[in-house]
């Protein structure tokens, strides 16, 4: 009786919103009080991860992404891309996809490319005679599609909770983030073709334009990502990097922000999202802490192989509980699942790295899901369309994102191959 009031309890204050740390740390004190161990244990992470050398990596990119998001860089970055890539079939379209999955990398989070990008893009797919069902679909399905490209924060804290070196996964997360652009790109492609949307002509007038106007802000990418590739440096100093560039180009270089009066607003609302991150991370290894020494992820294999002998139908029937959490839960929270799936799998023959590309990309359709998907709320919240309108709008970006998982899922030299030729540690 006690457990089951403890978790009508539990359930009531997730229900009023409390936030997700303190629901996971009260499960961690109950489990550890009910097995006679000093609750102290669950703290023991919390200096942990003090003392991990790439901790500083999480609040320099978060700082990174909430300046470029407060900036006009939004706007630099896609009339740059248009003037680019808009003469090609389907450019505009293309334009929105690269655009928004290089924010997202930078920000880590949909929410800030669906309002930053998704408001500007949204009527310009518009006036250039893209079908409305199509456009809204793109922008909402874009916000998050840059989760597998460095230096996307959820690859740092996947490879923090699963002990897996952070550079091999930047390295492994580029031809799968690709590959998932492409589909998207084919899709488009169609739909460009079918509504027989007009070209933008080349002109080399709006490319010097664009690239004069983005020239500070254009080298960042290649910096980072060619420095962690190249390895110039770990993530941890390309972090330090990019929010030294960041804050010298938009602060002193293009001046869209205030010293005084917009960075302490910035360095607010960027380190209030570390400080969730981190207390989450520690409630949750805590707990993850009790479940090892109980051996429940044990348990779990043993249940699970005496149902499910073939690696085939787990990484099937993993997916599709990926794609729920994912539907459920933001990302920041859903890594907490991680140390629970992490042993089952690598019991199947699944290497973490690949494990850790899987994950991404199901929480990345998992936003996209109706009813509940992340993506769905926000971009409702933004556009002021219905959830149902929304969900009809990406349900072909839903049908080609899975296939792009399936075979990100099991063809794994896609998330591998990458990270052994460069020989990356």
């Amino acid at each position: 009786m006690s457990v089951w009031l403890f978790v009508i309890i539990l359930l009531l204050f997730a229900f009023l919103g409390a936030p997700l740390f303190t629901i996971i740390a009260a499960i961690g004190l109950y489990a550890f009080t009910s097995a006679d161990i000093d609750t102290s244990a669950l703290i023991i992470d919390l200096y942990k991860i003090a003392d991990t050398p790439t901790l500083i990596a999480i609040p320099l990119f978060t700082f990174a992404g909430y300046l470029l998001a407060e900036s006009k860089a939004p706007k630099r970055l896609v009339d740059l891309a248009q003037a680019l890539f808009g003469w090609m079939p389907a450019g505009l379209a293309i334009v929105a996809l690269v655009t928004c999955a290089m924010f997202t990398a930078f920000t880590g989070a949909s929410g800030v490319t669906i309002v930053a990008l998704g408001g500007l893009l949204y009527p310009i797919l518009l006036k250039e005679k893209y079908p409305e069902q199509f456009s809204l679909g793109l922008v909402t399905a874009s916000g998050s599609i840059g989760l597998l490209f460095p230096p996307s924060l959820p690859i740092i804290l996947y490879g923090f909770v699963a002990n897996v070196s952070i550079d091999k996964l930047f390295v492994a997360g580029l031809i799968p983030g690709l590959i998932l652009i492409a589909f998207l790109s084919i899709y488009s492609l169609r739909v460009s073709i079918k509504a027989k949307v007009p070209k933008m002509p080349f002109e080399w007038k709006n490319v010097t334009r664009a690239l004069r106007a983005s020239a500070w802000e254009l080298p960042l990418p290649f910096i980072v990502i060619g420095g962690i590739y190249g390895g110039a440096f770990t993530a941890t100093e390309a972090a330090a990097i990019t929010a030294f560039y960041a804050f010298v180009v938009e602060v002193f270089i293009y001046k869209d922000l205030h010293f005084f009066r917009d960075l302490p607003r910035v360095m607010k609302r960027s380190m209030i999202l570390v400080g969730a991150i981190l207390m989450i991370l520690g409630s949750a290894l805590g707990l993850m802490n009790y479940l090892i020494d109980q051996q429940v992820p044990q348990r779990l294999f043993e249940i699970v192989s005496q149902q499910i002998s073939s690696k085939i139908t787990f990484l099937l029937i993993l997916n599709g509980f990926l794609i729920i959490i994912g539907m459920m839960m933001e990302i920041f929270s859903a890594i907490v699942s991680v140390p629970l799936i992490l042993p089952i799998a690598q019991q199947f023959g699944i290497d973490p790295v690949h494990l850790g590309i899987i994950f991404l990309t199901n929480l990345e359709l998992g936003y996209l899901m109706p009813p509940m998907g992340l993506n769905l709320f926000l971009s409702s919240l933004r556009f002021e369309k219905s959830i149902f309108h929304l969900s009809k709008a990406v349900f072909w970006f839903i049908i080609m994102e899975t296939v792009a998982l399936l075979v990100i899922t099991y063809v794994p030299e896609l998330s591998l191959w990458l990270p052994r030729v460069l020989g990356t540690q």
